[in-house]
């Protein structure tokens, strides 16, 4: 398929092409189809003989053209790899590129730490040279020797079986056949301990400490010592996760998960998925289940023809390789429910751009709330959604100043609103989409005031908590959404999340007055050097776990007198005290800005 410039935006294939083509011109067709036809501006085609040449074209022509609308699996991480050369001595290193030069690859490894566990362990049990290129034959041997880290053939002090002998362990550990390599490295140890060299053989202990610790990692192991591969996918609409667990000698060594678009059927993404996947650094398993039925001639030719390997292509029954597939799924589900988070809910801010008749999409919205107690600590909070999700970064809070103890909503709601877009007005900040007050006619009233003095014309809407009521100003019914339809979801969250924010903050201050209270309350300790403790220390464990030097330098007073006070800070944090523990938790999203 190709767009209107002649550029190919997605390649499929199907058993009777003209079925398939005709079934994207009928009705019914779901959103990710629709989303692709709206692109296509002419379909060429290829006869192939079987299914086979389909799939190997399809392949060929997807990694040469890369179209848009096809699964790309290069959008996930690459993970690096541990290669041995086909030189006559090789190498052994990590890399993330594939060279087709008769190398070995092991892995990919998504853990870093194990591949960086793994290269230390060969570095120092089985010592393979470190210089490129042909080995050239030297006089004396070079650092690495000397420090342990090259066996150096250059210079004969092994010979080639010997060298090769190295190899193959390393084959070993890195296959996770660490039986014999373990009971190897035991003799040598028990032989290094009779012979004295005690530091060697502790040397052979922590390397054999290190191997049974990486063996211990898998979090899943049975008898069957069939290398098998799990592979799951959860997709909606046009978004695909793709998941694969793989099981080796009987443990799961890792898991590999890609992000990726998808326009196909569920059985073409699959092949398309397995045509990438299993490509030069990673051989196909003796087994392959899958979780759907599906035909997988195609496949099975593929892999045969291009791995040289016969793989068992199936569902899993009941039982164990069932229990996998399921975890391999729920794991594929998990990721695409947190990229739905993460995109946002475009339609759901669409319906409520018709709803409210928006002037234009509410992609940003900032929501407000106040929160006082009987009128002390009065604060506002101002948070912030981009696309339907909280955009922490942008999230404020205020000080209410100009109440001076009063209890008044509508006047705290002016002056926040006031203090946040004069500040938008005079720094020239963007301004948001929509403006949702946590409350009722009266809060709107007070915003939609201030607005207009300062000539900004952005639409407001309070929410009511009682009956989930939208307020609009001028409006005198609100207007009342069904409950649980997604435009209400969205608004719910913002109102929700700034209540939190806004409480959060007024518990943080009250708690601080508390720990002040405390501090004044031990003799010694004013006010003055209780706030300059509480600024430095935060709180009062940090003050228990101070030294008594820098607590007495914090507070002005001896040593002596830092110790009393820590003991007495002490006894107060007992359970059935006083009560500090109240003073302990920092106020929530602690990090945002104070305005």
């Amino acid at each position: 398929m190709k767009d209107s410039t002649g550029k190919i935006i997605y390649v499929g294939k199907a058993k009777v092409l003209i079925n398939r083509v005709r079934s994207y011109f009928s009705g019914g067709k779901d959103i990710k189809t629709s989303l692709l036809m709206k692109k296509v501006a002419q379909i060429d085609y290829i006869i192939t003989q079987n299914q086979y040449e389909a799939l190997i074209l399809e392949n060929n022509l997807i990694k040469r053209w890369k179209p848009r609308y096809n699964i790309n699996l290069k959008d996930g991480k690459t993970y690096p790899v541990i290669r041995i050369t086909a030189d006559e001595y090789p190498r052994v290193f990590r890399t993330r590129r594939i060279v087709q030069d008769g190398s070995e690859y092991f892995g990919p490894y998504p853990d870093v730490q194990s591949i960086d566990t793994y290269l230390e362990l060969i570095e120092r049990l089985f010592p393979l040279r470190k210089c490129r290129g042909p080995l050239k034959h030297r006089d004396h041997p070079c650092l690495y020797f000397h420090i342990g880290r090259c066996a150096a053939p250059c210079a004969d002090r092994i010979d080639r079986e010997g060298y090769l002998a190295h190899v193959d362990q390393i084959r070993e550990l890195l296959s996770g056949r660490t039986e014999t390599l373990i009971a190897d490295l035991e003799r040598r140890m028990r032989e290094s301990a009779e012979a004295l060299r005690y530091e060697k053989a502790a040397e052979l202990r922590d390397s054999i400490e290190a191997i049974r610790t990486l063996a211990a990692k898998q979090q899943v192991v049975d008898t069957d010592l069939d290398s098998r591969d799990y592979a799951a996918f959860a997709a909606k609409e046009e978004l695909a996760t793709f998941v694969v667990f793989q099981m080796r000698n009987g443990k799961l060594l890792g898991s590999d998960i890609y992000r990726t678009q998808s326009y196909a059927t569920e059985e073409e993404d699959l092949q398309q998925f397995f045509t990438l996947y299993y490509d030069a650094r990673r051989k196909p398993p003796a087994k392959l289940f899958v979780p759907i039925s599906m035909d997988t001639s195609a496949v099975s030719a593929y892999f045969l023809s291009q791995h040289n390997e016969e793989v068992l292509i199936a569902t899993p029954a009941e039982g164990r390789d069932s229990s996998i597939m399921r975890m391999a799924v729920e794991n594929a589900r998990q990721d695409l429910e947190k990229r739905i988070r993460e995109r946002g809910n475009r339609p759901a801010l669409e319906e409520l751009q018709t709803i409210l008749k928006l002037p234009r999409l509410p992609m940003r919205i900032e929501g407000f709330d106040i929160a006082q107690l009987s009128g002390k600590h009065t604060v506002a909070s101002m948070v912030s959604f981009l696309e339907g999700v909280p955009d922490k970064g942008k999230y404020r809070r205020f000080h209410i100043k100009t109440l001076e103890g009063a209890i008044d909503d509508f006047a705290s709601m002016r002056e926040v609103v006031a203090r946040r877009y004069t500040r938008v007005v005079n720094e020239k900040l963007p301004e948001p989409d929509l403006i949702l007050i946590d409350g009722g006619k009266g809060q709107i009233g007070a915003a939609t005031g201030v607005l207009e003095a300062l000539g900004l014309s952005i639409p407001v809407i309070g929410l009511a908590k009682k009956n989930e009521e939208i307020f609009l100003p001028g409006k005198s019914e609100p207007i009342l959404l069904p409950f649980g339809s997604a435009p209400l979801r969205v608004i719910q969250s913002v109102r929700d999340e700034a209540h939190r924010f806004a409480t959060g903050f007024n518990q943080g201050l009250r708690k601080k007055d508390i720990t002040l209270g405390l501090l004044e309350r031990v003799p010694g300790i004013g006010p003055k050097r209780s706030r300059k403790l509480l600024e430095e220390f935060e709180t009062i464990t940090s003050m228990i776990e101070a030294s008594p030097e820098k607590l007495a330098a914090v507070a002005g007073i001896g040593k002596e007198r830092a110790g009393e006070l820590q003991e007495t800070l002490r006894n107060r944090m007992a359970p059935g005290a006083s009560g500090l523990e109240a003073a302990e938790s920092p106020p929530a999203d602690s990090q945002a800005t104070s305005d």
